[in-house]
């Protein structure tokens, strides 16, 4: 064993030990987290504004301050961007993550020493609590890959804004510099296409044992490896273990993955956001994540199907229940206060709290009233894919309410195939069949005769990653949207059916 490797085996069960005392109280820890935020922040403007002074309790909190999202948040953050100090928390924030929304521009989210810290903790203790679970440390020792965006930062009145991953790049330990692709320079190029063609010239001869990124953009980046080397990833990178991952559910990558690798490797799954590090993956035999209940985020959850009504109810830690989709509202040391985050969680575990990333308040299928979520088109693509010989790139999920020749609506799923299922007729009713099993209003409204059962539109080779290009998401941190109640995204990726369905 190298001296790395002992290093981190010992640094590992120190960090487990810390986790352990806080998963084991985890209403106390939520607590303490909720008082020392509220007494940091009570001078701010946002403090003064909202009576900090005079909480006391979590129902003094959800009196005083209001659930809000980025655009209703966005007067207290504009002033913080114009330069001043002590709005949403002391002082002023050293960066801000740059973001692209979907209704207010650009999105500026502050991030304070405090938040890039927990960020940092929460990304080096994912890693550590893998080692101490499996005493797994060899790959300590090989080369690591992120695919991120670019490090290169710009100012705005003093403070240094970037993608988030662009900005955690410059936090990465010391004793792992020498370990770390690609390139300062590789990493800086903005083109996705020629930064993948230079991560490959700098990787492929490389003893790669940890590849991290969103899977979409890493599966991109195995598929030109194969294609230049016309080996698999495994037997390229033959000490390759382990995959570190975020942003999108992986299992309907999993078979595509593990084709283009020619085995299978440890995976270790993340919650990280602009906004915060919520989870991560902390047991290789069980679903979920851990929800981080000690890095400066106080939480609140919401019943997503009450969360449009007027005042919904706001419930913290203790009170919630395993199964029940939540909006995850969020207080934090960077100055988010009862901020909803757009996504939503389901927890599975009530000791340790963990938690599974069910979708998108924003990304439904409701046309009918049936409310399909992410995690079920995701749950019911997974099962028809082992259900089959079927391989599939990507795919999305959109309503078709008005058919042509007088047919029932249905929803259309938009798939990439790698591989077409031989039988697609069995393909598409294990599909529907899950859906159903999932989603009591999908099954009574097949049954009732108001919609039949999905329909599939096969997109050609590359038409996902063509129509990333074409309205400028192509790689970085961006991702396809997986459903929607319009077919905004459907029709656009409809230029890209294959022909003979056409």
């Amino acid at each position: 064993m190298s001296l790395k490797s002992f290093a981190a085996r010992i640094f590992a069960d120190i960090v487990a030990k810390k986790t352990a005392k806080w998963v084991n109280d985890p209403i106390a820890t939520q607590e303490k987290v909720f008082r020392e935020l509220i007494s940091r922040a009570k001078n701010t403007n946002f403090g003064k504004d909202h009576n900090f002074h005079g909480i006391k309790s979590y129902s003094d909190f959800a009196s005083n301050v209001p659930v809000r999202d980025y655009e209703a948040l966005k007067p207290y953050v504009n002033r913080v961007v114009n330069g001043e100090s002590d709005i949403l928390w002391p002082g002023k924030p050293i960066y801000f993550a740059k973001t692209s929304g979907t209704t207010s521009g650009a999105k500026y989210i502050p991030i304070t020493s405090e938040a890039i810290k927990n960020q940092v903790e929460a990304s080096r203790n994912a890693i550590l609590n893998y080692i101490h679970e499996t005493g797994n440390t060899d790959f300590v020792n090989g080369r690591w890959i992120f695919l991120q965006g670019s490090p290169e930062l710009e100012e705005k009145n003093g403070i240094k804004l970037g993608r988030l991953s662009g900005i955690s790049a410059h936090y990465v330990p010391k004793y792992l510099q020498k370990n770390r692709l690609p390139s300062w320079e590789t990493n800086c190029i903005d083109d996705w296409e020629t930064k993948v063609n230079s991560i490959i010239a700098e990787t492929v001869d490389e003893n790669m044992t940890v590849i991290a990124g969103i899977p979409s953009w890493v599966q991109m980046y195995f598929e030109r490896l194969l294609e230049q080397t016309d080996k698999k990833i495994g037997e390229l990178f033959q000490n390759f273990r382990l995959f570190i991952y975020g942003g999108v559910n992986y299992e309907p990558y999993r078979a595509k993955f593990e084709n283009l690798i020619g085995r299978k490797v440890d995976s270790i799954e993340l919650f990280p956001a602009s906004e915060g590090f919520f989870a991560y993956q902390d047991a290789q035999n069980e679903k979920g994540m851990l929800l981080l209940l000690n890095s400066g985020i106080f939480y609140e959850f919401i019943e997503a199907d009450s969360f449009f009504d007027d005042n919904p109810k706001r419930i913290t830690l203790k009170d919630v229940k395993t199964g029940v989709n939540y909006v995850m509202i969020i207080s934090t040391n960077a100055g988010l206060w009862g901020y909803n985050l757009g996504d939503t969680v389901q927890f599975i575990s009530l000791f340790p709290f963990k938690i599974i990333v069910s979708g998108r308040i924003k990304h439904f299928i409701s046309a009918f009233g049936e409310h399909v979520i992410a995690k079920e088109v995701e749950e019911a693509m997974q099962t028809a894919i082992a259900a089959t010989d079927a391989r599939v790139n990507e795919f999305t999920v959109a309503p078709r309410i008005t058919p042509e020749d007088d047919e029932l609506p249905y929803h259309e799923w938009l798939i990439e195939f790698e591989q077409l299922p031989g039988d697609m007729e069995l393909f598409k009713s294990v599909m529907d069949k899950s859906l159903q099993e999932q989603n009591s209003y999908y099954f009574d409204l097949i049954e009732g005769k108001i919609l039949q059962p999905l329909k599939i539109s096969c997109i050609e080779q590359g038409g996902f990653t063509n129509y990333m290009k074409s309205v400028g998401k192509l790689g970085g941190q961006n991702k396809i949207q997986r459903l929607a109640n319009d077919r905004s995204v459907a029709d656009s990726l409809l230029n890209y059916q294959l022909t003979d369905q056409k």
